[in-house]
């Protein structure tokens, strides 16, 4: 043993290289592992999930920060049945329901995501219209068009994927907020007691909100873009021949999907715990209760770059890289499964690694559902109010949506053995559960 150990020891500097070779191997695989959940995570925390969670912060300080823990088995549990339907089936959550539901419910389901998703692009576009002008003295309605044009032809000409792993690097601006909370003074007992336990408040203003915080979260254009994005995994990997076939699953697969989904779902939630303290020490600690423009939003990050020359406008544009990465990240993702949903219903073909010539549908779905949100802007709707709207109108049309998701996710004639375990079907349930009586009582309080 000893002589072992001595061998151990004195082993040549030349077999370092190796270790390190292991160890980089290692990391490409975990990082070939993130994908539809990863981007999903990403794409949660869209510019309609920081004005919400930015606008719960400045209004109701810590008051609904614990939503951010409590959320985090929800949105998991959520998003692993949407993708692991989506793996079964082959095929899409709209697809899943039109060969197993009536005409009714499959219409209902398609209105519901596609009108949601719609008002959600709009929202988001004149988010990312509002942060440009922070940087940018440009018109807003120009910006608008612009940014209407550029996200369209990205998606129609360009592989989503490509571009998306760029856009990605530029959600590091998120960044920001973990760091502007841990250089200002914070009290981190009274925040890990506002994590725990939580605040519930019956008025229409804490319901509206906390509602809105639900539905920016736990959105159903999510439900619909992870299901189809893992479909386009299995192609891209041989896995199915075609969109709607069977698809050869491994453990590895259903492994690996659930690892993806678990680290973006928790990359989402500590991004949205981060902002409401940010906002809320920054912000409401300083009266400043209601957010009505973007400016006004950025002013949360002021602490980080107090120290430099005209402070003010680089927190701006700090705030406004943010929201533009994440807005070019999340409205393909809104028009792409508006798109996928309206496909599916209609039997057209549909997906992002076809070309435009092979999916004239589908592709014409994501310029139809990104004009529509352009004209939105058009209404002469404040931005940021709209987001916050989004967002609660997002958690309202979830509730039948989540509903369907978990009869789906219980019934083995549909996924075989790869039905959810207790836990899961226990855990979507629960999501319904609460996500209906978030919204119930915010109707009784009106």
């Amino acid at each position: 043993m000893n002589l072992i150990k001595i061998i151990l020891k004195y082993v040549p500097d030349v077999l370092q290289p190796k270790r390190k070779v292991v160890k980089k191997l290692k990391f490409y695989r975990a990082v070939r592992i993130l994908g539809p959940g990863l981007v999903t995570g990403a794409a949660d925390d869209d510019p309609s999930g920081i004005a919400t969670y930015s606008q719960t912060g400045a209004q109701f300080g810590f008051g609904q920060l614990w939503t951010a823990l409590y959320q985090i088995p929800l949105l998991i549990g959520i998003q692993e049945a949407c993708a692991r339907i989506g793996a079964v089936a082959g095929k899409g959550l709209a697809g899943v329901v039109k060969d197993n539901y009536s005409r009714k419910v499959l219409y209902g389901v398609v209105v519901l995501v596609a009108l949601a998703n719609i008002i959600n692009v709009g929202a988001d576009i004149g988010a990312v219209s509002a942060s440009v002008k922070l940087v940018v003295n440009i018109p807003f309605a120009l910006i608008a068009i612009l940014t209407a044009i550029i996200i369209a032809l990205l998606e129609i000409f360009i592989s989503y994927k490509v571009y998306a792993k760029i856009l990605k690097w530029l959600a590091l601006a998120l960044l920001s907020y973990p760091i502007t909370a841990l250089i200002v003074h914070e009290n981190w007992g009274k925040i890990l007691y506002a994590t725990v336990v939580p605040h519930i408040s019956l008025t229409f203003s804490f319901l509206f909100i906390i509602t809105g915080v639900f539905g920016t979260t736990i959105s159903p254009y999510m439900f619909f873009w992870q299901s189809s994005g893992e479909v386009e995994e299995e192609i891209s990997h041989h896995m199915v021949a075609q969109r709607g076939g069977i698809p050869r699953l491994t453990k590895k697969f259903l492994k690996d999907l659930k690892i993806d989904n678990t680290a973006g779902m928790l990359a989402a939630e500590l991004a949205q715990w981060f902002i409401i303290i940010t906002t809320a020490t920054v912000l409401f600690n300083h009266g400043i209760h209601n957010i009505n423009t973007a400016a006004q939003a950025a002013r949360a990050l002021q602490p980080l770059v107090r120290t430099f020359p005209d402070s003010g406008q680089l927190a701006k544009d700090i705030f406004a890289v943010g929201v533009i990465g994440l807005g070019f990240l999340a409205i393909p993702i809104l028009a792409g499964s508006a798109a996928y949903a309206l496909s599916e219903a209609f039997g057209w073909k549909e997906g992002l690694y076809r070309k435009f010539s092979k999916a004239r549908g589908f592709y014409g779905v994501i310029i139809i559902a990104t004009l529509i949100g352009l004209g939105i802007n058009f209404l002469g709707i404040n931005p940021l109010k709209a987001l916050v709207f989004t967002a609660v109108f997002n958690g309202v049309a979830a509730v039948p949506l989540v509903f369907l998701i978990a009869r789906i996710n219980s019934n083995k004639k549909i996924l075989g053995e790869y039905v959810g375990g207790k836990l899961s079907r226990m855990i979507v349930w629960l999501t319904f559960i609460v996500m209906a009586t978030a919204s119930i009582a915010l109707f009784y309080t009106l």
